[in-house]
């Protein structure tokens, strides 16, 4: 008797297993609405000491997928040394993604710049210039969201703000899976 309930249980528990994916529903952000969301933001600019100040002056360019599973992203900078004129270099990177429920939006979570180049900038700086690159790349999105789930958006994003289970990141697009369960 008793292990017939036991292997009961074990088959409710199966089959609510089963019945929890059929309730999934899968709900898609392009690219390009992350992008319109971070052409928005305004430019920022940082000093470390006397001796470097680095901006970013015109949004990142995000890429989804790119590396897999991830957002790629690049941008020009400024860096500015010992007061000198501000010298432009392009940087590329990559981030993961994380969904921040009580703001219902996502950001990008720790984004590492990889590359930095410029012809301006001696290459002797370059290993300085990337780190600095790195945390005002940080300071940009920590509170810049890419994208917010809106109370008076469409249905999906009605239903993302309450059902949210999951996030992935495939090319040109974000999968937010929805599921009661």
């Amino acid at each position: 008797m008793i292990r017939k309930f036991g292997l009961f249980l074990f088959f409710c528990a199966i089959s609510g297993l089963a019945l929890a994916g059929l309730f999934d529903r899968e709900v898609s952000f392009s690219e390009s609405e992350l992008q319109s969301m971070v052409d928005r933001a305004r430019p920022l600019e940082k000093r470390y000491g006397e001796w470097l100040a680095l901006a970013i002056r015109t949004p990142p360019t995000l890429r989804l997928g790119e590396p897999p599973g991830q957002i790629g992203l690049s941008a020009r900078l400024d860096v500015a040394v010992l007061g000198g004129p501000p010298v432009p270099f392009d940087v590329t990177g990559h981030a993961g993604l994380r969904y921040d429920d009580q703001n219902k939006a996502f950001f990008l979570d720790n984004p590492v710049i990889e590359t930095v180049q410029s012809a301006g900038l001696p290459k002797e700086l370059q290993p300085q210039v990337r780190k600095a690159a790195n945390q005002l790349v940080a300071a940009y999105f920590r509170e810049r969201p890419v994208y917010v789930l809106r109370e008076d958006g469409n249905a999906q994003e009605k239903a993302a703000r309450w059902l949210l289970r999951s996030v992935r990141i495939e090319p040109q697009r974000v999968i937010a899976v929805l599921s009661p369960f």
